[in-house]
């Protein structure tokens, strides 16, 4: 997928590839991502552990190890990324684009002072005094939330709450005013009050700042409280991007149906979630054709030998990696594609006939589409 050059973009990923090499093969961690962000966008990238969330993004901020083969274009505002020295990023790291990674506790010094650390992060980009510096470091801390920042500032990690130190980290991602925030599961481990108030903690930034923010997460309800796009990752690459509200009300592609309808929902209450059969494919030993067919109920021989492009749904901005998105977009409800054995089974014991219990899942699952469809949508 080619992505359009426009002009107040300040990040550009296009075509984005990692590979690693190991002794039992070529690890294809991500595979030709593209994306672009504009000031003041939200942009989610969800997707099951091992689907290239994380390594993508730390491509953006050249901190992959040594041995990791980058290919492809990364350029902020006009400056290319790949292939920059480790010396070369540092003037963008942490300055043009930050990121907030998942555990504040490896993230920060615990032998300094959370004043101290903010300050040096500060101070590696700007030519100012100490003291300046420090009073950068309590005007961040101020602007995350962090009571009595003066106070505060001059305490260590372990003196502050798992969701204080996370408004830290973000403090440390912004006291740059970057142009870009990547935020890698900033939420992880926290409860849900604190990921409540990390959240809005975000957007206030992003209002205040005029950044553009990125969203890695396996939560969808993060996601739909606050990005305004959504890139899905299954096996190292985008199988689905589309404006939140379109991926959610019409997704058109299988494993994003089966990611939205593994979420709790107060309608069921009481009945089993309905999860995705199976396991991610290896990066090493990727499957021939769509990554994601071994585990669709969807999938025919053309899903099997040949790998779909990205390619435009009907919808405006909305782009699948699926052959038979049309045939998913014409079922009244696409949710029955993961609960087949338990419309046979647990949930709904009468949706089959004995004999549809002896047919193979495929023609069995045929027979739960024809009886949906002539229910209607609102069976």
């Amino acid at each position: 997928m080619t992505i359009p050059t426009i002009t107040d973009t300040v990040l550009a990923v296009e075509n984005l590839s990692v590979t690693f090499p190991t002794d039992d093969g070529d690890v294809r961690a991500v595979r030709d991502v593209s994306y672009t962000l504009r000031p003041r966008e939200v942009l989610g990238i969800v997707g099951e552990s091992g689907s290239g969330k994380s390594v993508s993004s730390m491509a953006i901020m050249g901190l992959l190890p040594g041995n990791a083969k980058v290919t492809g274009s990364i350029r902020y505002r006009d400056r290319e990324l790949v292939g920059q020295s480790y010396k070369q990023m540092q003037s963008v790291r942490n300055n043009g684009v930050a990121m907030i990674f998942q555990d504040p506790m490896t993230s920060l010094n615990p032998v300094f002072t959370i004043g101290w650390q903010l300050a040096e992060a500060y101070r590696a980009h700007h030519s100012v005094s100490k003291k300046a510096a420090w009073a950068k470091a309590v005007e961040a801390l101020e602007l995350v939330g962090i009571p009595q920042p003066d106070r505060r500032a001059s305490q260590y990690p372990h003196e502050f709450s798992g969701g204080m130190r996370q408004r830290v980290v973000i403090a440390m991602a912004i006291i740059n005013d970057p142009d870009v925030i990547i935020a890698d599961e900033p939420t992880t481990a926290l409860d849900v009050t604190v990921q409540a108030q990390i959240l809005e903690t975000l957007l206030r930034i992003r209002d205040e700042t005029d950044a553009a923010i990125v969203m890695i997460t396996h939560d969808l309800g993060v996601v739909a409280g606050m990005v305004d796009r959504v890139q899905v990752m299954y096996g190292g690459t985008v199988v689905e991007s589309a404006p939140v509200d379109g991926l959610f009300e019409h997704p058109r592609m299988p494993y994003t149906v089966g990611l939205l309808g593994s979420l709790p929902n107060p309608a069921t209450l009481g009945k089993r979630l309905t999860p995705i059969k199976g396991a991610p494919p290896s990066l090493i030993n990727l499957p021939t054709g769509c990554s994601f067919s071994p585990r669709c109920p969807l999938a025919i021989d053309v899903c099997r030998e040949t790998e779909p492009q990205l390619a435009p749904a009907e919808a405006h901005a909305h782009f699948t990696r699926c052959h038979r998105w049309q045939h998913l977009a014409s079922m009244p409800r696409p949710q029955a594609l993961f609960e087949h054995d338990e419309i046979g089974t647990v949930e709904n014991p009468a949706a089959l006939t004995a004999a549809d219990h002896d047919m193979p899942v495929t023609e069995n699952l045929a027979v739960v589409e024809e009886r949906l469809s002539q229910e209607g949508p609102n069976s």
